[in-house]
């Protein structure tokens, strides 16, 4: 099965420190990754929404183009790739509260077409010290022969990858608080 070479491969590459799994069963997992952003939640929802393709890894796209990603943060938009007639929805906007929360709901990556589903919610909080704490939770399941638990190690990493890219997207944005951040 070309799967499990798939997520052998992913644990080798080198990727920011994972958040945590909070839970993981046979038939699913639970992930979050939180960090914190020297923007306020207007601007950091701002760079989620309007600039996806700026932070998302090329890695993680099905054409290795993020420039063909956008979302329409509206119910029932479409989380898109679009590079002409190859297209793919990787999620649906179920859910938008804009400066606090975006909820999409499927399968993401190799998940889709293993006919998982999941929530995926970047939430956005001010942070005491200023900026804003970005949180990304994802809840996937469903039916699989295999264990689904031996995933969630995998896809916490990459959605640490992802997390990351959209930190250093807004940092790269508002530069000069990463000293008083003591990074």
């Amino acid at each position: 099965m070309r799967l499990p070479v798939i997520a052998l491969l992913a644990c080798l590459l080198p990727l920011p420190a994972a958040g945590e799994v909070k839970d993981s069963q046979p038939d699913g997992f639970t992930l979050e990754n939180s960090a914190w952003v020297p923007a306020p939640a207007d601007l950091a929802w701002d760079a989620l929404v309007n600039h996806v393709g700026r932070w998302w890894p090329a890695s993680h796209t099905w054409w290795g183009d993020p420039g063909k990603l956008s979302i329409e943060a509206r119910a029932g938009g479409c989380f898109c790739e679009r590079a002409g007639d190859r297209q793919a929805r990787h999620l649906e906007v179920v859910f938008v509260d804009p400066g606090k929360t975006l909820r999409l709901a499927g399968g993401l990556g190799p998940l889709q077409g293993m006919g998982l589903d999941g929530i995926l919610e970047f939430r956005l909080a001010p942070a005491d010290e200023g900026g804003t704490l970005v949180t990304l939770w994802y809840r996937a399941g469903g039916y699989s022969p295999d264990d689904l638990s031996a995933f969630a190690p995998v896809v916490d990493r990459v959605q640490a990858q992802q997390l990351d890219g959209l930190v250093q997207f807004i940092k790269a944005r508002h530069p000069g608080t990463d000293a008083e951040q003591g990074d």
